[in-house]
C-alpha cells in the first residue's frame, strides 16, 4: 500500500448551512463513495478528515453533532478519521506521521471546499514530497462573496451580487493553480475508470 485517498471535510456541518441550497455539486457523497470504492479494491489506505471548531457554537462544533460524514458514507474498520481545526489536514492533526509510519507516497485528495480545504491540503502534501491527485469533481464547493462584500448578508443578496465568484469559477481558478504544480489534475471517471 504506497497511496492513499483523502475524505476532506464531506461532512454533515456543510449540508446545515443556508449556502449549502448553492453548493456546487449536492450530490458530491455519491462521488467520493466511488472513489472510496475504488481505493478500498485497489488495497490503498483511506483516510477521512472531519473539520471542527469546538465551543464554536457553529455547525462545526462536535457539541452539536454535524461533524460526522454525510449520509452514504461510512468509515471503515482500521479506516483513520482525523479531526482538524486548520484549513488543511496536516497541520492540525498526525496526519503526515500516519502516512510516513504506512509508507504512503501518493495521496489522493477529495472533498469539500475546493479551493479552501482540498487545494490547502494538495499544495501542503506536494511541498512535503508527496505525489498528489486531486479529483476535481469529486470536490464540492460555494460561491465566493468579493472581499469588499458587507458581511451577513442573505444567500439570495450574495448570489445576486456580480462580484461573487460562482462556483464553476472557483473550481476552474483551483484546477489552473494547482495542475502541473502542485497536483495532477483528474476525474472520478478517469480515475477509476467507471
Amino acid at each position: 500500500m504506497t497511496n492513499a485517498l483523502l475524505v476532506i471535510d464531506v461532512q454533515e456541518s456543510f449540508r446545515r448551512r443556508e449556502n449549502w441550497a448553492a453548493v456546487s455539486d449536492p450530490g458530491i457523497a455519491g462521488k467520493v463513495g466511488r472513489l472510496v470504492e475504488h481505493a478500498r479494491a485497489g488495497g490503498d489506505l483511506v483516510v477521512w478528515v472531519l473539520h471542527a471548531e469546538p465551543g464554536s457554537g457553529t455547525v462545526f462544533d462536535p457539541a452539536l453533532g454535524h461533524v460526522r460524514p454525510l449520509e452514504g458514507l461510512v468509515p471503515a474498520e482500521g479506516e483513520p478519521v482525523l479531526t482538524k481545526t486548520s484549513h488543511n489536514a496536516f497541520t492540525t492533526t498526525n496526519l503526515q506521521q500516519l502516512l510516513t509510519r504506512r509508507g504512503i507516497r501518493g495521496l489522493v485528495v477529495s472533498g469539500i471546499r475546493t479551493e479552501q480545504c482540498c487545494e490547502t491540503t494538495a499544495r501542503v502534501a506536494a511541498d512535503l514530497g508527496y505525489d498528489v491527485t486531486f479529483v476535481v469533481d469529486a470536490t464540492a464547493t460555494h460561491p465566493i462573496e468579493h472581499r469588499d462584500a458587507p458581511p451577513g448578508r442573505s444567500l439570495d443578496e450574495i448570489l445576486a451580487d456580480p462580484r461573487t465568484l460562482p462556483t464553476e469559477a472557483v473550481i476552474a481558478r483551483t484546477e489552473y493553480a494547482l495542475a502541473g504544480r502542485f497536483a495532477t489534475v483528474t476525474t472520478v471517471k478517469e480515475l477509476t475508470g467507471s
